[in-house]
């Protein structure tokens, strides 16, 4: 408690600019082409957000993101939500953030549809 009531002390006086604290972002999946999970990544923040991306080649096409977490990486995973994108030649994306206490991390490409396809996803934190 001590020690935030000088961080807040610290950015409403200006002792701290505000651009000065750090934020992270790393990609969990990059470019898949085929269903199947993602490698695992540890995230010691509590707030965090995602963000997943994908396109086609040619024509219409779908993709379905889990993004999965643990604490306890010999147990099964949790599905944390679900992101559903219907593709196109053009990009599309969709994400959301939680406050949420998990340690460990991945997406999850449960569908993937359409000429030339493929979906990546990024945590940020």
């Amino acid at each position: 408690m001590k020690y935030l009531l000088i961080a807040l002390f610290s950015l409403h006086f200006g002792v701290v600019n505000a651009s000065e604290t750090r934020s992270q972002s790393v990609t969990i999946l990059n470019a898949a082409t085929a269903t199947g999970a993602g490698s695992q990544f540890g995230v010691p923040e509590a707030e965090k957000t995602f963000h997943v991306s994908g396109f086609t080649t040619a024509g219409a096409g779908s993709a379905t993101v889990k993004i999965q977490v643990s604490n306890d990486l010999t147990k099964p995973w949790v599905d944390l939500a679900t992101v559903t994108l219907t593709l196109g030649t053009t990009p599309v994306s969709d994400g959301f953030a939680t406050q949420s206490s998990w340690l460990w991390v991945r997406a999850n490409v449960t569908a993937l549809s359409g000429t030339g396809a493929s979906v990546s996803a990024s945590l940020g934190y």
